[in-house]
């Protein structure tokens, strides 16, 4: 079999990368706007209201007053200048709708001392049975309060609201279900056991420890379900610092924490940003046992160097490009015109491309195909390209929105002048 050639690639990646700049390209033209309470599909108000719903405004004020939390408890960060404040733009309408306080190393340190003094009594003191109970009352709030952090996902990064539903929020859950499941259910976790048949050698499983879990913004409650919660169960206390261009979500998340009752220090919430920050100061903190990062490859350089001196652990997931490689046997040997599984592959591949607006670590960007078949499958990717709708992330409905910021947005353009540069050409316009 033949695959592309470099050329070729380049230009599916222009194909799919195109239709996100599109959906970029809309929110530029309402930047000037603030968020509707019925906006039309091309992001267009349809009402004379043009202030942040009052619920959601109300929502966003009662989880920015304290951004910090630490033993417990809510609390403002110590000695920071507002300068240093996150500000939350929601990516539907250029609009500022939250500014969320940073945390200082004072801080990190008081969270680090808090989640030490918690470990023993949470990962030897506290049952298995117990951390799952708490866990599943989590599970229970989080599902119970769906609807407003679907909202505060839409509106912090731009995922449109039925998307933010289903998938945003229920990866969330599903998460949650999946460890609940996996960890100590019919008593098939095991921290202590004997090595075969052997008497004289036990395995002991222990918590690493105090974890630092730093998360990224494009599925926010995805990544943080898949950090937090594992950690949790096996006895480990945890320090979360959310992406900054995703607070909000977070900070909801710690609320539901401290509604679900979980012991003081347990679970510490600290916002900020990455590089000489919050990120760093975690990565290089020598109480801390291990860090988990997932993020760009830059970043997950940045926390290796960080943590190197303390001989912690690492765990990272970062960038990388998905392939999508479909093979000829799609295409019926008995000459027959019958290539509707080899069109459905490829639709397919577009249509998981641009979900989230293409913002997915294992979207299928890369499409490699038998060359015979290149002309016929970039005519069923343009057509499918070109039937994906964009708009508002606060509309009903099953289009794509906006990319989560405008640095973003010319990260885009970037790569798609990369490629017109190594010899791609549009196929859409």
């Amino acid at each position: 079999m033949t695959m592309l050639t470099a050329t070729m690639f380049a230009l599916w990646t222009i194909v799919l990368l195109i239709a996100v700049a599109v959906a970029s390209e809309t929110t530029t033209t309402t930047t000037t706007k603030i968020t509707c309470n019925d906006v039309d599909v091309d992001g267009s108000c349809s009402s004379d209201n043009n202030d942040l719903d009052p619920t959601v405004a109300q929502w966003i004020e009662e989880l920015t007053v304290n951004s910090l939390y630490l033993n417990g408890a809510w609390t403002k960060p110590t000695a920071t200048s507002d300068d240093d404040d996150i500000d939350v733009v929601d990516p539907s309408t250029g609009r500022t709708i939250a500014h969320v306080s940073v945390s200082s190393k004072l801080d990190v340190d008081f969270a680090v001392i808090s989640a030490r003094q918690a470990l023993d009594s949470w990962s030897i003191d506290t049952t298995l049975d117990e951390r799952r109970r708490l866990v599943s009352r989590l599970l229970g709030l989080y599902k119970k309060h769906a609807e407003q952090m679907a909202q505060l996902i839409t509106h912090e990064m731009g995922a449109p609201i039925e998307f933010s539903r289903d998938a945003q929020v229920g990866s969330g859950s599903s998460v949650m279900e999946q460890f609940l499941h996996d960890v100590g259910r019919n008593g098939d976790f095991e921290s202590e056991y004997r090595l075969d048949d052997d008497e004289d050698t036990t395995i002991l499983h222990q918590a690493i420890g105090v974890v630092g879990l730093i998360t990224p913004w494009n599925w926010p409650m995805n990544q943080i379900a898949l950090k937090v919660i594992p950690a949790l169960l096996v006895g480990c206390t945890v320090i979360l610092k959310p992406s900054e261009q995703t607070p909000l979500s977070a900070l909801f998340f710690g609320q539901l924490m401290h509604m679900a009752g979980f012991p003081s220090g347990v679970f510490s919430l600290v916002n900020g940003y990455g590089p000489n920050h919050v990120g760093e100061w975690l990565a290089s903190h020598t109480g801390i046992d291990m860090v988990s990062f997932t993020g760009s490859t830059r970043g997950g350089t940045q926390v290796s160097l960080a943590a190197a001196s303390t001989s912690k652990r690492v765990s990272l997931e970062m960038g990388g490009k998905g392939a999508n490689i479909i093979f000829d046997d799609l295409i019926p040997d008995d000459d027959s015109d019958d290539t509707d599984d080899f069109e459905a592959a490829v639709e397919n591949g577009v249509w998981q491309v641009m979900s989230n607006s293409g913002q997915t670590c294992n979207a299928p960007t890369r499409l490699m195909i038998p060359e015979q078949y290149w002309d016929y499958a970039l005519a069923v990717a343009k057509e499918t390209a070109l039937e994906i709708q964009v708009g508002s992330a606060h509309v009903e409905g099953e289009h794509i929105g906006p990319v989560v910021s405008k640095a973003q947005y010319d990260r885009i353009q970037n790569y798609i002048q990369s490629g017109i540069h190594q010899g791609a050409t549009y196929s859409v316009d």
